[in-house]
């Protein structure tokens, strides 16, 4: 193969992707230590079954689909009008933020969203994203070819991401943030959205983890902000809010006031998605009903026990520790100069526990490590006791 026809810009991504990278160090230890009992805190994905509204919707819609009369093929690639219906009234209408139902577009996957809107931006757009923050809004724009300038987000100020220092055209923004799990204040989005009414800018706002905010005051949508609907594109997803990670399904909102865009989207989606299955819309339409959010609900708090219960036992450790109060992430910041990839394997070779090196977030992540608060809570107490009682 001639290699001049390949895309030059993947020569600019690290070498694997990030959990890719700890998967085969996970392998690699495993098959030195047979009998290891590993504890995974590292990558985001959930330990709680579906819960029963979300099983039972999903059986009647199976049960429909073997039948002649109810039979559904192909959807409509914006999704189906009953689940868009029930994000707008589920999701929006408690905080008194007006959206209808066709700005919602439903996908198989908040992550696909985020790495694929950029598509619908020229080559030469400006980019910003956060650092550290989830490496997709990065990798996806290198792909392209794109140059992207880096926001610090700091422990001094409470990881708050700093406004671009020149003028950019698209801006990501996570809230609460994935890795740091804290959440951008109020005067954050204000200043963030501001921005982007004066520059012409396009913020593309990421709220997978939104359900997780304990605090009703702070700010779940960037749509809380005034004029956000006129520069903001929000994303959410099922994956973590419902324990959707192996059934894939995602919200995207791009409101009229972006006319364009969201034409452009929905262009986009008919072309190269074939839309979510009806069986998992429907399960997702469940999870808004009066007893799928409760026990939903109960569910996050099961989580957000687990992050408390990480924070309490690293701090009496004597460590630092940020996140897990509004987030199902916490993140440690390690003691001294160690990099964050050689505690990685300090970690697994002392306590058999795994973690995400803060360095696979950006350069401002060096010098943390983030847990999940997603695995089972007797495994959660397990690698927390090998911490205090086995790292050194």
């Amino acid at each position: 193969m001639n290699d001049t026809i390949l895309n030059p810009h993947y020569a600019e991504l690290a070498e694997s992707y990030l959990f890719s990278t700890i998967a085969r160090k996970i392998a690699e230890y495993r098959s030195a230590h047979p009998g290891a009992e590993i504890i995974k805190l590292g990558i985001g994905d959930v330990t709680t079954p579906l819960v029963p509204a979300v099983i039972d919707a999903m059986h009647r819609a199976v049960d429909e689909m073997g039948e002649r009369s109810t039979f559904r093929g192909y959807g409509p690639e914006q999704g189906y009008e009953f689940l868009r219906e029930a994000v707008a009234r589920g999701e929006y209408a408690p905080r008194s933020v007006e959206i209808s139902p066709d700005e919602v577009f439903i996908s198989d996957g908040s992550k696909c969203d985020v790495a694929n809107f950029q598509e619908l931006f020229s080559a030469s757009v400006r980019v910003a994203v956060p650092d550290p923050v989830y490496p997709v809004y990065l990798d996806s724009n290198l792909m392209a070819g794109r140059k992207v300038e880096f926001l610090p987000a700091l422990a001094e100020n409470g990881f708050q991401v700093e406004l671009p220092k020149s003028p950019v055209d698209v801006i990501y923004l996570c809230s609460p943030n994935n890795p740091t799990g804290t959440v951008l204040t109020r005067e954050t989005l204000e200043k963030f959205v501001n921005y982007a009414l004066k520059n012409g800018s396009v913020i593309l706002f990421d709220a997978a983890y939104s359900a997780y905010i304990r605090d009703e005051k702070l700010v779940h949508s960037i749509y809380e902000i005034p004029g956000a609907r006129e520069c903001a594109v929000e994303f959410r997803s099922f994956s973590k809010t419902a324990g959707f990670t192996g059934v894939r399904c995602a919200v995207t909102v791009v409101p009229k006031e972006l006319e364009t865009l969201r034409k452009m989207w929905l262009r986009r989606q008919s072309t190269k998605f074939n839309g979510v299955s009806y069986v998992v819309q429907r399960a997702a339409e469940a999870v808004y009903s009066e007893t799928g959010w409760a026990q939903i609900k109960s569910v996050i708090d099961g989580y957000m026990a687990n992050a408390a219960a990480i924070r309490a036992g690293l701090a009496q450790c004597g460590y630092t520790v940020y996140g897990g109060e509004h987030a199902p992430y916490i993140w440690w910041k390690l003691p001294g100069e160690e990099k964050s990839f050689d505690f990685f394997d300090r970690l697994l070779k002392s306590c058999e526990v795994v973690g995400t090196p803060g360095s696979g977030f950006g350069a401002c992540g060096e010098g943390y490590f983030r847990l999940t608060a997603f695995g089972e809570a007797a495994a959660t107490r397990r690698a927390l006791e090998r911490i205090a009682a086995r790292l050194k």
